[in-house]
């Protein structure tokens, strides 16, 4: 996972929007340190989930990441409450547990779905481009291992 993530931050620019779906251990926090990683913004990328949102600024002239854990949001009025929307097109926003929540931020989206392949350490992924920024081939070249 976060192999992949480091190949999807060196994809990224401000204004993306990347929402992951997956249970409990599925990678979702590993994927988003990866990520970080590839953006270049200082760490270490851990998971918000008490916090609920997290600002990582860059190191170097990239983007910041907003990396956010909306488990615990109850609806989309706690994710308006976020103002999520301020930062987005400035900053690369990943969202851990959004589906169905933060979809209306943005017409452009990265759909990533992840699941644990039985009791072993891989990982199936899906990853869905939404909207025009992603209408090209940009991602069929990153494939998960």
């Amino acid at each position: 996972m976060h192999s992949l993530g480091l190949a999807l931050g060196g994809l990224l620019r401000a204004g993306d929007l990347v929402v992951l779906t997956g249970g409990l251990g599925a990678g979702k926090t590993t994927l988003t340190r990866g990520i970080g990683e590839g953006l270049g913004v200082r760490g270490p990328v851990t998971s918000p989930t008490f916090v609920i949102a997290r600002v990582h600024p860059p190191l170097a002239g990239g983007p910041p990441l907003v990396h956010v854990d909306a488990y615990r949001l109850g609806g989309f009025a706690e994710v308006d409450d976020l103002d999520l929307d301020a930062d987005l097109a400035a900053a690369v926003t990943v969202v851990e547990w959004g589906e169905g929540l933060v979809e209306g931020l943005a017409e452009d989206r990265l759909e990533v779905r992840m699941s644990r392949v039985g009791d072993t350490e891989s990982r199936d992924v899906t990853i869905t481009g939404v909207g025009g920024r992603w209408a090209g081939s940009e991602l069929n070249g990153i494939v998960p291992d």
